[in-house]
């Protein structure tokens, strides 16, 4: 298979929990960066209030679902996304986040609900990427040999030296980064807009973006909300989770529907 599957998802294989809390008045996913799962998060949900249920999106191909055939192409994975964010869709309001890789899939997310005329997002968060001036991997990247892959992963320091180290642990890390960023690859930009409030966040220092590269998306958000600028480089996420969640769920409760 390339890219995709015949069946519709099941959103419980897809998010953690695997219910929503029925209490909470509304609902933000958060998407990982290219090769992460769910522990990118694992902290948000203690961030975040009771008001606000935090939904964990899993990708196929990694941690628990490292079996799975990881998506290849962003198209179907859109899709596949869309439908696991529709089934769960009652009336409350939800807010999309995704860091790096994870914010061209909310990106992409909200611009196919538009289309479909779904329920939209509150609030759409992106972060550490934009559609200009972000250093996009290559095809010769996605296709060079493991090496190649580990060193990457290697330099952006997001899986400890010693999992790289053992072949055991690096064939299971390697697959599904390889598949993410093939799946960012194969991304065509079509400076598609959102109807939906949109916030960006960004490192000051990090190396994958140009200068002042964030404020692209005020041309894609006529709502557009600003840019929060953190200290760090590109994986300033880490270090500044706890300030990004308050914003988001501050931004969810002043912009959900009334």
């Amino acid at each position: 298979m390339s890219g995709g599957r015949s069946a519709g998802p099941d959103p419980a294989r897809w998010l953690h929990p695997a219910e929503p809390d029925p209490g909470a008045e509304a609902l933000l996913y958060l998407l990982p960066y290219s090769g992460g799962g769910v522990s990118v998060y694992g902290r948000w949900p203690a961030l975040v209030p009771p008001s606000v249920a935090c939904r964990r999106i899993q990708l196929p191909g990694r941690q628990e679902r490292h079996r799975e055939e990881p998506f290849t192409e962003i198209g179907p994975l859109v899709d596949a996304l869309c439908a696991v964010v529709e089934t769960e869709l009652d009336g409350r309001p939800y807010a999309l986040f995704g860091h790096s890789m994870g914010a061209l899939l909310a990106y992409r997310t909200a611009v196919a609900l538009e289309r479909a005329r779904a329920p939209l997002p509150a609030v759409l968060g992106v972060s550490g990427w934009a559609p200009e001036g972000f250093s996009m991997p290559t095809r010769d990247l996605v296709e060079g040999p493991d090496q190649v892959i580990v060193d990457l992963l290697r330099e952006l320091g997001t899986v400890p030296e010693d999992a790289l180290g053992l072949p055991e642990l690096s064939s299971m890390v390697v697959p599904a980064m390889r598949a993410d960023l093939s799946v960012c690859a194969s991304y065509e930009d079509d400076r598609a807009e959102v109807s939906s409030p949109l916030v960006a966040y960004g490192g000051r220092d990090d190396p994958y973006l140009a200068p002042g590269a964030m404020r692209c998306w005020e041309a894609r958000a006529p709502a557009f909300l600003g840019v929060r600028e953190f200290p760090g480089g590109h994986f300033f996420i880490h270090d500044q989770g706890p300030g990004m969640a308050m914003d988001l769920v501050q931004l969810l409760h002043r912009h959900r529907s009334p």
